[in-house]
């Protein structure tokens, strides 16, 4: 790619952008819908109690203590989850491009819908949700079907470099597409902590691969990024703080796998760290804190984990944290569109 050239008329950008605004209206008028049947139904989500590594989140707990004691439903994610799917479904559906980001998208929040519904309900008594062992493995088990497709169906067997050539991997891309979507969907769960900040970040994420999709001619997987930025603006709106409601696992889970299959769709796995900085920061800062518990005898690197409960304990405002998080994430995919356009083959 030698210079930035867009070959797309004004009509194909103006339905482009008119899926993102579409989905922010289905979004608008399904927020209403959503929010008295979880405020009916008492979709409450339960704090969690425990680290990962087993003891007492006292850290998290005196962090978040007010909200503790407040009822704000979970399970919002449905908001856009169902937008996307309507406005794809209605004018968008391509099996080159849009059935494989919409299925995945599905399947993965499918999965966090079962997990916010255990923890909403205390099924089995486990106020975490489904046990992570069976969630990993329904995760990845998506992830395998969606990658078998990407591979016997769509005839992907490389990745492109950037500033290199393509490495040419045969079906060895289907680990590498387990891989990616098994890691972004985790990490956007854990960055999810913040009122607005994961809903904000992969607006900017999605915003960022509209863009490359468009570069790239791949005109529907442009059009579906923009479907989920505008669903994702109207979610942000009643996200931020302080929060109506909370996106829960089908939200971050399906916005996670989505982003993983774009920057494969798009041929740009090797730049969605870039894209995605923010959300690599959030989910390495938690490796590295059970990495130090383990090989530490307990010490920590953070004072909380993820990075952002960090830099709440040290008394910065939840508001400066999501808002200097979303500066970050912006920054970072700038970066990322200007390695796509000087990296290109």
């Amino acid at each position: 790619m030698t210079s930035l050239q867009i070959f797309a008329d004004s009509n194909t950008i103006e339905k482009i952008f008119l899926f993102g605004f579409l989905s922010f209206i289905v979004s608008m008028f399904l927020t209403p819908l959503y929010t008295s049947a979880a405020f009916s139904g008492k979709w409450w989500k339960r704090a969690r109690t425990n680290a990962i590594t087993g003891e007492k989140a006292t850290v998290y707990q005196k962090l978040h203590a007010a909200k503790h004691t407040t009822n704000i439903p979970t399970m919002a994610g449905i908001i856009f989850v169902l937008s996307t799917v309507i406005v794809t479904l209605a004018g968008n559906l391509s099996r080159s491009e849009t059935w494989l980001p919409l299925a995945a998208m599905v399947g993965a929040g499918a999965i966090g819908l079962i997990d916010d519904v255990i923890n909403i309900r205390g099924i089995g008594g486990g106020i975490a949700g489904m046990r992570a062992k069976v969630k990993s493995l329904l995760l990845v088990l998506i992830a395998l079907i969606g990658g078998w497709w990407f591979y016997e169906k769509l005839g992907v067997n490389a990745v492109h470099i950037p500033f290199f050539n393509a490495w040419h991997l045969g079906w060895l891309i289907i680990p590498l597409f387990v891989l990616v979507i098994f890691s972004t969907a985790n990490a956007v769960n854990i960055t999810d902590g913040l009122d607005g900040l994961a809903g904000g970040l992969a607006a900017t994420a999605f915003g960022a691969y509209a863009i490359i999709a468009l570069i790239e001619k791949k005109y529907g997987l442009s059009g579906f990024c923009m479907t989920i930025v505008g669903a994702l603006l109207s979610y942000t709106w009643f996200n931020v703080y302080p929060a109506r409601f909370f996106m829960g696992d089908v939200g971050s889970f399906a916005l996670g796998t989505a982003l993983g299959v774009v920057a494969m769709l798009t041929d740009t796995v090797f730049l969605l760290p870039v894209i995605a900085v923010v959300f690599v920061a959030e989910i390495g800062s938690v490796a590295l804190q059970v990495l130090s518990k383990k090989l530490r005898n307990g010490q920590k690197i953070f004072l909380s984990s993820p990075i952002h409960h960090h830099f709440e304990a040290l008394n910065w405002p939840e508001t400066k944290v999501t808002m200097r998080f979303w500066i970050l994430g912006q920054v970072a995919a700038l970066v990322g569109l200007v390695l796509f356009i000087l990296g290109g083959p």
